[in-house]
């Protein structure tokens, strides 16, 4: 079977993971223990960009590969797009906490303004809970490590979609290879490369020359040593591998590292998902 049937095949393997079915089984995840408070609504400051909610917002199967603008224009688009993303599907999950600042984890060059942008000075302070009140980190220290630190043990191997429901098994088909998210950044979850953010989020078309390759991190860990092209390793969050490109693509079974044939965010195992964080939990 050749690649681009096999990735066709993976997309109608998972168009049926819809956000009742999620919010079903985020309900039930709220008896789970751990460091979570259970609240959850007011609290609702983190989740990973799921699948069907790209796929809904990007009016795609392939969903929006790495052009986050989502209508917005003029410099500075890609991010201002992202953060949109956030705030609209935070929204549909929870009515009310569209109102926050949310903010995607994205490294940029040019904010718009001629001033590179680090991913980790955009998402506040802390701390960060899921949809249903888990705690992923109290503090900005608790995220520079691979995994999240002092959160609730139940999401630090498996980052919580925006319905709280832990994003490797998003339908409860079954786990799918979905971990690539992403960021642009180094493991400080500063800025990787001028040439890792598909031109600061607004290229899509797969043309490695003048777009680059996304640099990712890792939703759920990999653990099994380095992550290719310098910082960050399989396990790591913030910066676990780069990308085949730019292209919107789906991968979700297990083939190993990306396609160096492929020119899409989702050939190593993803669908070009990212991280969004509340700035004010």
């Amino acid at each position: 079977m050749n690649r681009m049937l096999r990735i066709s095949v993976t997309c109608t393997f998972v168009i049926g993971c819809g956000a009742n079915n999620a919010a079903v089984d985020a309900t039930n995840a709220s008896d789970s223990t751990g460091s979570g408070s259970g609240s959850g609504s007011g609290e609702f400051s983190f989740f990973v960009t799921s699948y069907a909610g790209l796929q809904r917002l990007s009016g795609s199967t392939m969903g929006f590969g790495g052009d986050l603008r989502l209508g917005e224009t003029g410099p500075g688009a890609g991010l201002r797009g992202a953060d949109k993303i956030c705030a609209t599907l935070a929204e549909a999950s929870l009515p009310g906490s569209g109102a926050k600042t949310w903010h995607a984890f994205l490294s940029v060059s040019d904010d718009g303004t001629g001033h590179q942008v680090d991913a980790i000075d955009r998402i506040g302070n802390g701390p960060w809970r899921d949809r249903i009140g888990r705690q992923l980190a109290p503090a900005l220290a608790d995220l520079s490590g691979t995994r999240p630190a002092n959160g609730d043990s139940t999401i630090k191997d498996n980052f919580p979609n925006e319905d709280g429901v832990p994003n490797h098994n998003p339908d409860g088909s079954g786990n799918v290879d979905n971990h690539d998210m992403l960021t642009g950044s180094n493991a400080s979850g500063r800025l990787y490369a001028a040439n890792a953010t598909c031109l600061d989020w607004t290229a899509a078309t797969g043309n490695q020359t003048t777009e680059g390759k996304p640099r990712v991190g890792h939703s759920w860990p990999r653990f099994s040593g380095g992550g290719g092209g310098g910082a960050g390793g399989m396990d790591d969050w913030k910066s676990a591998l780069t990308e085949s490109g730019c292209a919107p693509g789906v991968n979700l079974i297990e083939t190993g590292p990306p396609d160096p044939n492929s020119n899409t965010v989702g050939s190593g195992g993803g669908y070009g998902g990212f991280y969004c964080f509340a700035v004010t939990p």
